[in-house]
């Protein structure tokens, strides 16, 4: 499974990135955000490392309006 993650800023990034890998049969797990609405990444950002960190997750996807 492949966790993913953005803040409002790479909202949509991150919609075209699930829809590219789940149309090749790529298990996703999306931590949000769900909108371009302005949120806190950071909270978004750290539930998705910690998917990765446990092992729920193989990997993970984070996209943000600062390109970090």
């Amino acid at each position: 499974m492949i966790a993913l993650a953005a803040d409002h800023a790479g909202f949509s990034l991150k919609e075209e990135i699930k829809k590219h890998l789940t149309d090749r049969g790529f298990e996703v797990k999306d931590f949000g955000t769900d909108s371009e609405k302005s949120v806190d990444y950071a909270l978004f950002a750290r539930d998705a490392g910690e998917a990765v960190a446990s092992g729920e997750c193989k990997l993970g996807i984070f996209c943000c309006g600062t390109g970090v």
